[in-house]
């Protein structure tokens, strides 16, 4: 049972059935439609921006490297697994930096992605004006990353669920869970006006709605669910043909197939609305695009189509969580910001956790155990009763 049809559920779904497992998929709407159909659908391969705007913890940009190598290796066989296109476009990326901390910073990630096995240069303001002229006097140094790059999200998710129904996943949409509960050694679920579902395994990939699927089943999870916005401009000519991030501040800019720019970050919503459509911050749109315009001065001219809002499933020390909930046998959990990029990985690894076997990549540390509010299991779902 897998209970959300955004990406990751999606390619757990595909993981599981191509390995001939019975699959249902439960979501709360139609599938694809609250984060990962409002995300930018970058593919970061070299280290990210420890934080975006407003967010209080940085994330261990070291502790991704791995993950993003092994992420970026799955991304390459996506459209041949799933016989099917999702813009996939691997044109690299730059990472910059304008003050001279940003600049050590680029250094020092450069020597964490060389251990990791991940090719990236560094060079200076000058150095990569020549390598894209695109950029303003104010870029004093970039890295460049030949694996960085973008997928479509509204095609991803549609084909990773399309090729799980072609090994036999059933998807139902507009299922909203009401009730998850232990039933023998495994799970009984209920959704929408259906009949409850015996299950050995429940993967709880809700995005922001994670921590309220485990709630239903007695599972406190701290999870700390974020809306953030992303900016496009009309449609242009080719102009930008590589991913452009900020490794000290939130953003994020790239020209995608239809040509538009869209322009991101992480930059936050007025307020995360879990029963409906998170407001827009005027603020944010302000911000993030004085950011791109200063540091890609042709972005001034450019007319701003329109923005929104996405949830996001942040955790409190903005790690993914993905693995097993303790006390809670069969029942599975993934999610945690940079999802998209993950993908494919997560969904691999969830089908190797819930068959019981070694994953691709080390999650020990990933694990959703530090996230469990201090509740005997027992007592914790009689209270969700």
């Amino acid at each position: 049972m897998v209970i959300g049809a955004g990406v990751l559920g999606a390619s757990a779904a595909f993981h599981l059935a191509r390995a001939g497992h019975r699959v249902i998929v439960l979501d709360r709407g139609a599938p694809g439609r609250e984060g990962s159909g409002t995300t930018a659908g970058n593919l970061h391969v070299q280290a990210v921006h420890t934080r975006r705007p407003g967010q209080e913890v940085p994330l261990d940009s070291a502790r991704f490297l791995p993950l993003q190598r092994a992420a970026s290796d799955r991304w390459e066989k996506v459209e041949a697994e799933l016989d099917a296109s999702v813009e996939l476009r691997r044109s690299g990326g730059f990472t910059i930096a304008e003050t001279p901390e940003q600049r050590a910073e680029l250094i020092a990630k450069h020597a964490w992605e060389d251990r990791a096995g991940i090719a990236t240069e560094v060079l200076d303001g000058d150095g990569a004006r020549e390598a894209l002229p695109l950029l303003g006097p104010t870029v004093t140094a970039a890295t460049w990353c030949p694996l960085d790059g973008y997928a479509n999200p509204l095609l991803t998710t549609p084909a990773y669920l399309a090729a799980a129904v072609r090994h036999g996943a059933e998807v139902r949409p507009f299922s909203p869970v009401r009730v998850v509960e232990r039933s023998g050694s495994g799970w009984r679920v209920t959704a929408g006006t259906d009949a409850p579902i015996e299950t050995p395994r429940v993967l709880d990939v809700a995005g922001p709605w994670l921590g309220e699927i485990a709630a239903l089943a007695g599972i406190r999870l701290r999870m700390t669910p974020v809306a953030i916005q992303m900016h496009v401009t009309v449609r242009l000519p080719e102009t930008l043909r590589h991913l452009v991030q900020h490794i000290g501040e939130g953003l994020s800019v790239k020209q995608v197939t239809a040509g538009n720019l869209l322009v991101g970050g992480g930059w936050p919503a007025l307020r995360f609305d879990p029963d409906g459509r998170s407001p827009i911050s005027a603020a944010s749109v302000l911000g993030n695009m004085a950011q791109a315009a200063r540091v890609l001065p042709f972005v001034r001219g450019l007319r701003l189509l329109r923005a929104w809002a996405g949830p996001l499933a942040a955790t409190p020390d903005e790690m993914p969580v993905i693995g097993e909930v303790p006390g809670a046998p069969g029942f599975l959990v993934a999610g945690g910001t940079y999802a998209f990029t993950f993908a494919p990985l997560w969904g691999e690894t969830l089908r190797c956790l819930a068959e019981g076997t070694a994953p691709p990549v080390d999650v020990h540390d990933l694990g959703p155990d530090r996230l469990i509010d201090p509740v005997p299991f027992e007592q914790a779902q009689e209270q969700a009763r």
